[in-house]
């Protein structure tokens, strides 16, 4: 399987689980969260090259999907993960707040990722 692939199932999995929640349904919710944590920790492995097939998502059409990718590069690729949750960050509902409450961590210096 490619990065571009990997990548392209972490899209997938994270649209899916935004649309389980809206929904009402966390069980699949849950399950499609651990399939794009699956493939993100897939991209990680890859080092920079996993990172860059990553950073391709930053300008994905859902925002969920750029939300997410944005957050997990927060760390190694903040100047372009910061602009993406504050453009988020801006707007209502569940996406916005997850941008603003990531971003608010990332300011405070108490940022994690916790995806071992």
């Amino acid at each position: 399987m490619s990065l571009e692939d990997i990548a392209e199932e972490f899209a997938r999995n994270v649209a899916a689980q935004t649309d389980a929640i809206w929904r009402g349904d966390r069980k699949g919710g849950n399950k499609y969260a651990k399939r794009y944590i699956a493939a993100y920790k897939k991209l990680r492995d890859h080092g920079e090259a996993g990172r860059y097939a990553l950073a391709a998502l930053l300008t994905h059409s859902r925002m969920d999907v750029r939300v997410n990718a944005a957050i997990c590069l927060l760390s190694d690729r903040p100047a372009q993960a910061k602009p993406v949750l504050e453009e988020a960050a801006k707007g209502e509902g569940m996406i916005p707040f997850v941008a603003s409450e990531a971003l608010k961590h990332w300011n405070a210096g108490t940022w994690s990722l916790d995806v071992d």
